[in-house]
């Protein structure tokens, strides 16, 4: 019980965190600056202790209370870790950003936290309504944060299509969670596993039926092909660091629980390899045209997402039922998250006043007058296109590798040329960077501030990340 309640410990330390910041931030008792360290502190101590616990093997966490809905394995771990830096580094940025932007206070960074609780507990759920709650408690502060600037009609917009695609997203896990227990008698994954071995996945229209609503939901959320309209309108109205934390650590959160669905049952797995071999194939170019005709830097890097979503589910079809680890998974989600976090970290002190930079032009001749920001940006960029010897090509060769060993080859050969492809956009604004005259002198940026250390930080973990070797 002692071993549950240290796995148990970061969620609870999350949870604690984000109540006491609310009351903190009713009463006035914090500041803007305070509640930042505050909301940073909370991740820190979470990451840490969530680091000092995260051993190899399944641990079924108070089974006799829980009745065996949260699992605390290497993946959920691994996928825990994820979380906690995201929004330890979204803290921080953040605290840079509303330096020049004043449409902060101090509940935002306890809505952060409350965003990463049912982030955490998503990762251990293995049972769909918690996950549909875990999913709620998730989605309802990202809401929140998405509209936060109520003066900013773009961000008004935002949370409009956001809230209103999301309750339908909702509404289909709930549909079916509904279908799969009328058929099974049960909601936890193991039992929907174990009936689907006895008595086949082809043969009950309510499961296959029920899977697919629920494979919606979490496509949805992945903003997977053809559910990946909301993403670009969404990322654009939010704030700096809520865009990068979206587009980490809500990723995060969503495939580690879309993979521990699907690797419920082999038959159940087997029965969506063609289906998400298309997704994955129509997100991935999707994406990447897309990408191509932006000329916001947050519009180009949300559809930079949607195709990395799509890696993604290279990873999902070429997943091991029997053997599943998640390492891949957990290992490309790392990789991805530094270096999305760290270019929105550099957008959140170079961006200016209500945004006033954004489209590649406004960064032309950065190199001239910014050159560390210039080359952490281009790091970052030339990890998500995968050039060695980055974080991003070790994880997107991670990714080929095990698709070529599922006998996936077609999929991986597609994945790779979608590689290239992507390397137009992200290349696009090195050029600019360096290889014309400055139009600007970025003097009205915060000199000194978190958000630049958080960049640097997160350059350095592009490289670290590359180092970890990964047994596939």
């Amino acid at each position: 019980m002692t071993n549950d309640l240290m796995l148990l410990l970061p969620l609870i330390i999350v949870g604690v965190g984000a109540i006491a910041l609310m009351l903190a931030s009713a009463y006035k008792i914090i500041n803007n600056t305070s509640a930042a360290l505050g909301s940073a502190l909370v991740f820190a101590v979470a990451f840490l202790v969530q680091l000092s616990f995260c051993l190899k093997g399944n641990a079924v966490l108070f089974s006799d209370t829980f009745n065996g809905i949260l699992v605390a394995n290497t993946f959920s771990k691994g996928a825990g870790l994820v979380i906690l830096a995201c929004g330890l580094f979204t803290s921080l940025s953040s605290q840079t950003y509303f330096k020049q932007n004043d449409f902060c206070s101090p509940e935002y960074y306890s809505l952060t936290v409350f965003a990463a609780s049912g982030m955490l507990l998503l990762t251990m759920t293995q049972e769909l309504i918690s996950a549909f709650v875990a999913l709620e408690i998730m989605s309802l502060a990202i809401y929140i944060l998405v509209g936060y600037n109520r003066k900013n009609v773009v961000a008004a917009e935002a949370v409009l299509k956001y809230l209103m695609l999301g309750a339908f997203a909702g509404a289909f896990l709930t549909m079916g969670t509904a279908f799969v227990y009328g058929q099974t008698g049960t909601t936890q994954f193991a039992k929907i596993g174990q009936y689907i071995a006895a008595n086949g996945f082809t043969q009950s229209p309510a499961i296959i039926g029920g899977a697919f609503f629920i494979l919606v939901a979490f496509l949805f959320k992945a903003a997977a092909f053809p559910f990946h309209a909301w993403v670009i309108d969404v990322y654009d109205g939010a704030s700096m660091p809520i865009t990068g934390y979206m587009a980490t650590g809500l990723k995060t959160a969503i495939f580690a629980v879309f993979a521990n669905f699907l690797v419920a049952d082999a038959q159940l797995h087997a029965g969506w390899i063609t289906f998400l071999f298309y997704v994955s194939v129509l997100t991935m170019f999707a994406g990447n045209l897309i990408a191509i005709g932006q000329y916001s830097l947050k519009r180009m890097l949300a559809a930079s997402g949607i195709v990395h979503s799509g890696y993604l589910l290279i990873a999902l079809v070429a997943v091991s039922t029997e053997a599943f680890s998640g390492a891949v998974i957990a290992y490309y989600l790392a990789a991805y998250a530094a270096g999305t976090l760290g270019i929105f970290s550099a957008l959140s002190y170079l961006s200016g006043k209500d945004e006033k930079r954004v489209t590649f032009d406004d960064f032309k001749g950065l190199a001239k007058v910014r050159p560390y920001s210039a080359a952490a940006i281009s790091i970052f960029l030339l990890s998500m296109a995968g050039i060695p010897p980055t974080a991003g090509f070790m994880g997107k060769f991670y990714i080929i590798t095990s698709a070529i060993d599922a006998g996936q080859v077609t999929l991986a050969v597609l994945g790779i040329i979608s590689s290239v492809i992507s390397m137009w956009y992200y290349l696009r604004l090195i050029i600019n960077m360096y290889f014309y005259e400055a139009e600007e002198s970025f003097a009205d940026t915060v000199p000194s501030s978190l958000a630049s250390a958080c960049t640097f930080a997160l350059a350095f973990c592009v490289f670290a990340i590359s180092l970890y070797p990964l047994a596939i």
